[in-house]
């Protein structure tokens, strides 16, 4: 069993940065796909950014937000850029339980996923 933490959210005007965090603990491998996912009011869960040995992003957030990850800590952070009103949402954290690397994109491959924290972007 693996629990997620997420932090690091808040208010920014738009063009500000935000840097989320993900603290996993538990039973976890370095090589076991992270990711986050959004929802924004009314939407379905959205992906934003997976890493594994890879990373993947969002065409979305591409150029603005980055993944990344240090496996010692356990922690997969989300660096966010030239934040606009649109990114507005729940962040959420996400972890698989095997190192596939499939449907990285999808919602429904991942096991565990944190409780989420509030990106709001507004002036």
């Amino acid at each position: 069993q693996v629990q997620l933490v997420e932090s690091g959210g808040g208010l920014v005007r738009p063009g500000g940065s935000l840097r989320l965090s993900c603290v996993a603990s538990g039973r976890t491998f370095s090589r076991n796909m992270m990711a986050w996912f959004r929802q924004a009011p009314g939407k379905e869960r959205e992906f934003v950014a997976a890493s594994a040995v890879y990373t993947y992003i969002a065409d979305s957030v591409k150029g603005r937000f980055t993944i990344s990850r240090d496996n010692a800590k356990n922690t997969v952070y989300l660096q966010m850029n030239r934040l606009k009103p649109e990114d507005t949402a729940v962040y959420y954290c996400a972890a698989r339980s095997t190192d596939s690397s499939s449907y990285y994109y999808a919602p429904i491959a991942y096991d565990y996923w944190g409780q989420g924290t509030q990106v709001t972007v507004s002036s």
